[in-house]
């Protein structure tokens, strides 16, 4: 198994010729130190990543393959989807959203730790991917847009922003995380609009969930339910909302069609010893990154809700299948394959969750 290491040298340039500059020459005891602080600084930063599968292991057009030609001139060549029978489509759901986050280098956005509410400081800014990193992930960003109706021309001013004094590194001009999740359900199967409405904004398919439980619609792979209403599984979605800000489904009803900033990430483990939630999620500052969310008891079955941070989970959208184990994150080709792999090792923070249950081998 191969794996991409993207450790750059710039830090450690920029030191040098800064010393370089100076008048009078460093001691050598601090310049050693300076060094071992920037290379330590520069290789926390780094996140490694991990190649999709083979097609044999996992059979998916990967997003980059629905997009030709390179970032400033790229353009959609594939934007069909397939369908298959709901008892597929939950684990390929959280084996799609498994290898995405793995080709994004393992991020963890650990928001068990996180202080939350309005009275609390700010956290620490986050610093946006390099330019290198943005050149290898951009191809497959663009194959998330291509399989929603307005790809074209999303990705036409990104050629135009590509073009500028930044190039490569320009950052998206739309947030790009409904495009992801509308990517994962389009290769999960659910290809035909009335069972998932792709789009390029979260409220499209929220509200599409909304309609489907008030009517019981039975095409529609997803119903929505307020947080506590029904067991969260592996396979479900969880969405929040900024502006507004809803607390309920109640409140999103009542503007059912209208814009409004939301977000969702895919379930892909629950784990009630720990009280957390594992999902994954896209353009979660800036790639496809692993979500730890606070979580308590739900009713004597051992089931979990999620608790309220920063930003409120108001709805969660049920896969309306058999629910998949608790633990299916572990059981995805991907981590079957990172717990193979010879001399692999996840990066520090993904490493330090914790995510491997006790049953989970080679």
């Amino acid at each position: 198994m191969r794996t991409h290491r993207s450790m750059s040298s710039r830090f450690f340039w920029h030191v040098t010729g800064s010393l370089r500059k100076r008048r009078t020459p460093m001691p050598l005891k601090p310049l050693v130190v300076m060094l071992a602080v920037a290379f330590a600084a520069t290789a926390a930063a780094q996140q490694t990543a991990f190649d999709r599968l083979p097609p044999d292991v996992l059979d998916v057009l990967v997003p980059s393959a629905r997009v030709t030609g390179e970032p400033g001139a790229m353009k959609i060549s594939r934007t069909s989807c397939g369908t298959l029978p709901m008892n597929e489509v939950g684990r390929r759901i959280v084996d799609l959203a498994a290898q995405e986050w793995a080709f994004f280098g393992f991020i963890v956005v650990d928001q068990t730790t996180e202080a939350s509410g309005p009275d609390q400081p700010r956290r620490r800014r986050w610093r946006r991917p390099g330019r290198a990193e943005s050149a290898r992930v951009a191809a497959s960003i663009a194959g998330y847009w291509s399989v929603t109706p307005q790809g074209g021309w999303i990705i036409g001013a990104q050629n135009d922003a590509w073009r500028g004094p930044r190039g490569v590194a320009s950052r998206w001009r739309y947030p790009w995380s409904a495009a992801f999740i509308s990517w994962v359900m389009c290769e999960a199967g659910l290809g035909e609009a009335r069972r998932f409405e792709r789009a390029v904004a979260h409220h499209a398919y929220i509200d599409q969930a909304i309609r489907a439980r008030r009517t019981d619609e039975p095409s529609a792979a997803f119903a929505a339910y307020d947080i506590g209403e029904a067991p969260v599984a592996p396979g479900d979605l969880l969405c929040s909302a900024r502006r507004p800000a809803y607390r309920s489904i109640a409140e999103r009803r009542r503007q059912l069609g209208v814009g409004a900033r939301t977000h969702c990430d895919i379930v892909v483990k629950v784990e009630p010893s720990r009280r957390r939630i594992l999902a994954i999620g896209g353009n979660v500052r800036g790639a496809v990154s692993l979500k730890l969310l606070p979580a308590a008891a739900d009713g004597p079955d051992g089931g979990l809700r999620p608790l309220p941070g920063r930003r409120r989970i108001f709805a969660h959208l049920k896969l309306r299948a058999e629910p998949l184990p608790a633990d299916a994150l572990d059981h995805t080709p991907t981590m079957r394959a990172v717990r193979c792999a010879d001399g692999f090792r996840l990066p520090p923070q993904a490493a330090a969750a914790g995510l491997f249950g006790p049953g989970a081998r080679c």
